[in-house]
């Protein structure tokens, strides 16, 4: 049984996962404006990194749409980006600490932090929409 408060999690969830994902790949846009590969010296360069980007966008795309369905899968893609989103913030400030001069420029700064904010909304979000699930079936089985 699907309460309102189920219902408005699900349609917060949704979003935050649509935003922080736009961020994200926002992200990865910029990261190719700052050569991102020579900053973890991947080899390959560009034409690596796109092809590292293709897999990566349509599992974010994909953890949206399976999301927006209801499927068990779009909260695994749900917590997926979550982690993605705060790893990527980790690594990024870890190489700014040690003065790296990428991403720098003020919008650069703000992607890295909507992106470790939305995902820190999108864990809490989840948090919750669990708990208001947890909470419907002890009301079932009653």
């Amino acid at each position: 049984m699907l309460t309102k408060g189920t219902m408005s999690a699900k349609s917060v969830l949704s979003w935050l996962y649509l935003v922080n994902a736009t961020i994200l790949i926002t992200h990865q846009i910029d990261a190719a404006y700052w050569h991102e590969w020579d900053l973890f010296r991947m080899p390959g360069g560009i034409q690596l990194n796109l092809l590292l980007n293709i897999p990566l966008v349509m599992l974010v795309l994909f953890g949206q749409q399976c999301l927006t369905q209801g499927r068990a899968a779009g909260f695994v893609f749900s917590w997926l980006l979550v982690a993605g989103g705060i790893i990527a913030v980790s690594i990024h400030s870890y190489f700014l600490l040690q003065g790296d001069d990428a991403f720098r420029l003020p919008v650069s700064l703000g992607l890295l932090a909507s992106t470790f904010l939305l995902s820190l909304a999108q864990a809490i979000a989840l948090f919750m929409l669990r708990n208001t699930r947890d909470q419907d079936a002890a009301q079932q089985r009653c």
